[in-house]
């Protein structure tokens, strides 16, 4: 065992020498040194099949809606980021904290597409899937990844990312102080042809107009 006199830190090897007599002294022929098999890390083989089906622990878990079975599919120093919080989760309590409000609308996934890459004692899921709300029936799409590690004889969470689709977000469309102003002389040409449904056409699905003659909101 060595002492690393510079860090503290403790080393225990094993170690052959063969010796020879040379040249009137004992020299070293040969040094073997190699760490003690504890201190390494044997592979823990799993299959592509195998990956996949670490996502139903998850969502069996989910199925229980204790948030205290979810935070522990995770790795000690796994990472959340969630599909609906700004807040990257990094320990078990904020992971669970996550999950005491997710739970509440009874979630349960189904992957539809799966990408899958395996490496010594990690592995990773990566692709598409769907929640279906129990609560309310609502269906969310969302990318995931999940990438796991071999922990306490256990594959767990190390990382767990997901947002929603793209095509889900509502991107920025800019406009001008000048081209909003504008926007009036669009629905005052509308006015112009003396046709009701050019006007109406103006407005969006969900618009809702208070006009200035009638009581009565038009939806």
């Amino acid at each position: 065992e060595f002492t690393m006199g510079a860090t503290g830190d403790k080393v225990k090897a094993r170690y052959t020498y063969v010796y020879v007599y040379e040249n009137n002294q004992w020299k070293i022929a040969h040094h073997h040194s190699s760490v003690m098999p504890e201190g390494i890390d044997i592979a823990k083989s799993i299959t592509e099949d195998e990956v996949r089906g670490l996502f139903q622990l998850w969502n069996s878990a989910l199925d229980t809606l204790d948030s205290d079975a979810v935070a522990k599919r995770y790795a000690k120093e796994g990472v959340l980021l969630p599909t609906v919080s700004d807040v990257p989760r990094t320990d078990y309590d904020t992971i669970k904290d996550y999950f005491d409000a997710f739970l509440l609308k009874k979630p349960q996934g189904v992957i539809l597409e799966s990408n899958v890459m395996i490496g010594t004692n990690w592995c990773q899921d990566a692709g598409i899937y769907e929640f279906t709300m129990g609560a309310t029936g609502d269906k969310v799409k969302a990318r995931y990844t999940y990438v796991y590690v071999y922990e306490n004889n256990q594959w767990k969470i190390a990382h767990h990312h997901s947002s929603v689709m793209p095509e889900g977000i509502d991107i920025a469309k800019s406009i001008t102080e000048d081209e909003v102003r504008g926007l009036f002389q669009l629905w005052n040409s509308a006015l112009d042809t003396l046709d009701s449904d050019a006007v109406a056409k103006r407005y969006a699905k969900e618009g809702v107009l208070l006009p200035t003659v009638s009581d009565v909101p038009r939806t």
